[in-house]
């Protein structure tokens, strides 16, 4: 057989684009129920489905470090799960994202000199249209090069024809049942933007401001009180003060009236268990249309409602002349001046609080009052409450069902109209006769005094971002008709997603599941943390910290950014990176290319042949079953979400156990064994490397598919169904990609206990030896001699006849056997054998005198310290797990002592 010849530099440019277009033009992206799969009526006679869809990405940008996170984590499971035989499905998709496109068209149109009201709605949202394709294809662009294995064919957008259907028929229905309801309500508004938001879309900001305290004067002239804000500029909509009722400063006041200063209106003095006693004065002022407790308050007690603030953030008409137009900080130093002026303003102190900012704009949020649409959540909530008790749904890991159950239990209705143009416009039609008509189709006439179409006026709101988003998992396989791939495809398996924001759209999208198709979305879902720099910190544009994923790939490859996040993975941890983090994941690509060159270098003028496991050596036996634990881990981490168990169980088991102890070790039959020998090893070595590389493939798809590629795979097959022992199991039929190929199963009839122990003595012997030389300063490439002594009987025995294999990985010139220890000699003990490095004419003693003996002033020198730390009042004051700490270390270093003391003696 010739040598099978990868190139000598590891270089995933070559190869990555080329896979990945091969990949999706062959269709093996699909599930295995869908078309002409080679492999089709055996995966599908299991039934078992797994599908995911993915957090579909806003059409505003490109992908950043989140997202190549958030992506690697999906794909690495799907591929898993699609070799391991499950008809698996990956959607992908994006979203319209309502308010972050439009401010893109918007920003547009501001460098252009124009606002949207210049364009019209209609050409408008053509615009916006353009940059939502422009957009969408970039994306497509960039999940193609991290490798992203989803099914191209069934891709969705949450603006598509059938995504809109649906939305329109869930407005409907909700209406329908009494959950989707109209009213004016105080909402976050959002100035910048002009449009209401979610709860969950307002992020909550330490910023520095200040407790401003103003007196009102009592209507009847016997005094005054005193109240704390920190904002004065609403004091114009003050409809009452309240006390606490149990505050007994204050109960002859309740029924009082202050007179609001500046425009001497009257309000009332009211009780109010929501009045806390120890803040402040306990006098708080009521402003219900600028804060939600107010409003609460305000409703409550019936109290009169003042809305302040135009749409744009301004003061109305509601406000004296002299501040109307103003925007609230201006109007605020202002309202100070004035209130000084006229003796009403105490004083002020500066304070940090939190302060409500759009969640895509950052300007800061204000409580307005105005009429929004809103769904009742509470019905849906106590459903999806219901789903997690039951264990419909789980989390991983679990400390995210905390937060879950607080969310529903503590639930809020949700305000789902936007004043915007780009999105799902309300399906609601209003009359001049009065009537409100929700419908799925547009109406043709009213069905209340029957006027024609041109007589009714569409809502002009469209509805949130997220109310589409939230019946992702049914929308995309083609709900509300009872398609063939909801059917079989839902519920989805898991869902994949970060912690921050989206969290909550978890929670809508199990509600929205069970009101609307009587079954949880999911089953599993996984909660990873957020990518951040090495200071842990956010990525964002303001610090100029993000990393972009296709620098790194342009860098180091994607399969290098694949492992490297997968690998720092860990559950209920942030991962915190920097660009050159990513040299890890490189150099293992590296290594397995460098590994795979070499064995497969070495089938020059060699026969493969069949090996029953009769013929299998003890190092072949060790291997195997060093491979099988590490398909056990692998597939029990991967089945719970574990990434980084997963990816370390697949680095540890090919760097060290096949890379640097089994490849190394199998030279020796390269050097010494016959021609049957050299071709038992080889067909042996590529059986391993084949079942190593799908052991590899979720992680690092791109180059374990170009090895496979390369490798004889028919002969590798048809030997291993005539060895009879490591014959190909039944349903393992492999296709020509390995990204169909089936993921090892765990043989336990490969493991030998005996062998195990046996040779774990041996690497114990040869790691020993290892860091007894590095410990006495030989150079690695000095071969030593050394003696070993072993116990009789125990499983060190096999250090007699692995002699050779000894030599070649300790590094050693000679080695002999002896019954006691010799002179002239330093040593280590293992399990049943003494291994010694003999002093003899090879080792220049002097030169190892005087390395011992720097060790020794050193380590004697950091007796002292630590002797005199634990003598001083550090035992009194540090935590005792500390001092236990250095009284530990000091026990080292004594024995670090002696046994230095002792090499010396023995020079």
């Amino acid at each position: 057989m010739k040598a099978i010849e990868l190139e000598k530099a590891y270089n995933p440019k070559e190869f990555e684009d080329r896979i990945y277009s091969e990949w999706v033009e062959k269709g093996y992206f699909k599930p295995y129920s869908d078309g002409d799969n080679p492999v089709r009526a055996l995966r599908e006679a299991k039934n078992i489905n797994y599908t995911v869809v993915i957090p579909p990405p806003n059409v505003t940008g490109v992908l950043h470090m989140g997202h190549g996170l958030n992506n690697t984590l999906q794909d690495v499971v799907v591929r898993y799960h699609r070799m391991k035989g499950d008809n698996t499905l990956w959607i992908p998709g994006t979203d319209h994202a309502g308010i972050a496109t439009q401010n893109v068209v918007e920003r547009a149109l501001k460098k252009e000199g124009k606002g949207r009201n210049d364009l019209g709605r209609e050409k408008f949202i053509e615009r916006t249209w353009e940059v939502t394709h422009e957009h969408h294809d970039t994306i497509v662009r960039q999940q193609k090069k991290l490798g992203n294995s989803v099914d191209w064919s069934r891709e969705r957008f949450t603006y598509d024809e059938g995504l809109s259907k649906a939305v329109r028929d869930v407005f409907v229905t909700l209406y329908e049942r009494g959950l989707m309801y109209k009213g004016q309500y105080l909402v976050n508004w959002c100035p910048r933007c002009g449009t209401a938001l979610a709860d969950d879309e307002v992020d909550h900001i330490d910023t520095q401001g200040a407790m401003y305290h103003i007196y009102y004067d009592f209507a009847d002239g016997s005094g005054r009180i005193e109240v704390a804000t920190t904002r004065p500029e609403t004091f114009f909509g003050d409809t009452a003060v309240a006390v606490n009722p149990d505050d007994e400063r204050y109960k002859n006041l309740v029924g009082k009236k202050v007179v609001l200063p500046l425009i001497n209106k009257e309000i009332p003095i009211i009780a109010d268990s929501y009045v806390d006693k120890e803040f402040g004065t306990g006098m708080v002022k009521i402003t219900p249309a600028h804060d939600p407790n107010d409003w609460e308050v305000g409703k409550r007690h019936n109290l009169e409602i003042i809305n302040l603030l135009n749409p744009d953030g301004t003061l109305n008409d509601n406000v004296p002349e002299k501040y109307r137009g103003m925007k609230c900080e201006q109007a605020r130093k202002l309202v100070i001046e004035d209130l000084t002026e006229a003796g009403f303003f105490k004083n002020e102190e500066k304070m940090t609080h939190s302060v409500g900012h759009c969640y895509r704009c950052k300007t800061v949020v204000e409580p307005y009052l105005s009429y929004q649409w809103f769904v009742r959540m509470k019905p849906l909530a106590e459903k999806a409450l219901k789903a997690w008790q039951d264990g419909d749904i789980v989390f991983y890991p679990r400390k995210w069902e905390n937060t879950y159950r607080h969310w529903m239990e503590n639930i809020r209705d949700w305000c789902v109209s936007r004043q915007i143009w780009w999105g799902h416009r309300i399906p609601a039609w209003y009359c001049e006769c009065g009537e409100t008509i929700v419908s799925r189709e547009d109406p043709k006439c009213c069905p209340k005094c029957g006027a024609d179409a041109s007589k009714l006026r569409q809502d002009s709101d469209v509805l949130d971002t997220w109310f589409s988003s939230w019946l992702w998992p049914f929308s995309t396989l083609g709900w509300p008709e009872n398609t063939a791939d909801l059917q079989k495809f839902y519920p989805t398996t898991a869902l994949v997603t970060a912690y921050d924001i989206i969290f909550f759209w978890v929670s809508r999208m199990i509600m929205a599941g069970l009101e609307f198709t009587g079954k949880s979305p999911f089953h599993d879902i996984y909660i990873h943390g957020l990518v951040r720099d090495k200071q842990g910190r956010k990525m964002s544009k303001s610090l100029g910290n993000g990393i972009d994923p296709l620098e790194i790939i342009e860098q180091y490859g994607s399969d290098a950014l694949k492992f490297t996040l997968s690998f720092l993975c860990a559950q209920g941890q942030d991962v915190l990176i920097d660009n050159k983090t990513f040299e890890m994941g490189s150099k293992f690509c590296n290594k397995v290319w460098n590994a795979s060159r070499y064995i497969l270098g070495n089938l020059e003028g060699r026969n493969l042949i069949p090996v029953s496991d009769g013929e299998l050596t003890e190092l072949d036996k060790w291997i195997y079953a060093e491979l099988d634990a590490c398909c056990r881990t692998e597939r029990d981490a991967l089945e719970g979400y574990r990434y980084n168990d997963a990816a370390s169980a697949v680095y540890e088991f090919f760097w060290y156990k096949f890379c640097d102890w089994y490849v190394e070790a199998t030279k020796l039959s390269f050097r010494n064994g016959d021609e049957h020998e050299k071709d038992r090893q080889v067909s042996v070595l590529l059986n391993i490397l084949e079942e190593s590389l799908r052991l590899l493939h979720p992680f690092i798809p791109f180059v374990t598919e170009e090895i496979y590629s390369k490798l004889p795979l028919a002969e590798i097959v048809g030997n291993r169904k005539a060895a009879g022992g490591q014959k190909i199991l039944a349903d393992e039929l492999y296709s020509d990609m390995l990204t169909t190929a089936p993921f090892p199963r765990v043989r336990d009839e490969r493991r030998d206990e005996k062998v195990m122990s046996r040779f774990n003595v041996l690497q114990e012997l040869i790691r020993n030896v290892r860091g007894l030389r590095n410990e006495c300063g030989i150079d690695p490439a000095f071969k030593v001699n050394i003696a070993i002594h072993v116990v009789p009987g125990s499983d060190a025995e096999v250090c007699r006849e692995k002699v050779d294999m000894i030599k070649l990985l300790a590094g050693l010139s000679n080695v002999e056997f002896v019954g006691e220890k010799p002179s002239s000699s330093i040593g280590t003990v293992g399990t049943g054998f003494e291994a010694f490095i003999l002093l003899d004419d090879s080792i220049d003693k002097e030169t190892l005198r005087k390395h011992f003996e720097k060790d020794l002033m050193k380590a004697q020198s950091d007796a002292q310290r630590t002797e005199a730390k634990l003598c001083g009042k550090f035992v009194e004051h540090a935590p005792a797990e500390v001092v236990q700490a250095e009284r530990d270390k000091l026990e080292e270093t004594k024995r670090r002592i002696e046994k230095l003391s002792s090499y010396i003696k023995e020079l």
